[in-house]
């Protein structure tokens, strides 16, 4: 994903992510129930107070096993949930090139949108975007991933067909980039900024589908050609 660098532990990508070799098919099966068990930890405790004795006992392998993978814990959870981020995402990628060619463009807005909103309401991306919010001033560099990795795969996709659409004069939208960040802001955004602060908040189908076509509405209004 971009230039690789040496740190003083190890090789990390552009974003500082250790990058972990992939190891012979008989260690395979260890570095896996480590990750599993180092990401149910720190989601779970957040960094700090993630347990590397609950993550050796999770993974049913040594503590020397987890730091000859790894290197530390740090190393640890950066390669974790590095590693987990880029697939938030991959389940919406495909919807977004659609767009350009919907014969009707709100109804087009409404489904995307509410799908994801429907994958990143999940309990499992949710926990982790907390996880990463809570620990951005020590790794920064989770953030950056985070923000990379939903514009390759979210926003980019769509800034690509609001372009196609401003060009057809179907849109009016000379900055699609800034027109997709407001299209994301006034629809997943507002169960989503719920979701993150209040856990437990319940959001119906009914409210999410009010507050999606509000938004897409709202997002029309301003973004139809004259």
């Amino acid at each position: 994903m971009g230039a690789e660098t040496q740190d003083a532990q190890g090789a990390t990508d552009e974003y500082g992510i250790p990058i972990i070799p992939d190891p012979a098919d008989a260690a395979s099966r260890k570095r896996q129930a480590i990750i599993d068990a180092a990401l149910a930890e720190f989601l779970a405790e957040g960094y700090s107070a993630a347990s590397m004795d609950a993550i050796t006992r999770g993974s049913g392998v040594s503590k020397a096993t987890i730091y000859k993978h790894f290197g530390s814990k740090e190393r640890l959870f950066l390669a974790v949930i590095g590693g987990v981020l880029p697939k938030t995402y991959a389940d919406l990628e495909p919807s977004n090139s659609t767009i350009a060619e919907a014969p009707d463009l709100r109804a087009a807005l409404v489904r995307l949108t509410t799908d994801w909103a429907r994958i990143l309401l999940r309990p499992d991306i949710m926990s982790l975007r907390r996880l990463v919010i809570g620990e951005i001033d020590r790794f920064p560099q989770l953030g950056q991933l985070w923000y990379r990795v939903s514009y390759d795969m979210n926003n980019g996709p769509l800034v690509e067909a609001f372009t196609e659409l401003h060009a057809r004069g179907t849109l009016d939208a000379p900055d699609p980039k800034l027109a997709v960040q407001q299209l994301v802001a006034v629809t997943v955004g507002v169960p989503q900024l719920v979701r993150t602060f209040s856990p437990d908040a319940v959001i119906e189908d009914a409210e999410l589908t009010r507050v999606i076509s509000s938004g897409v509405d709202l997002f029309l209004a301003r973004y139809a050609p004259a």
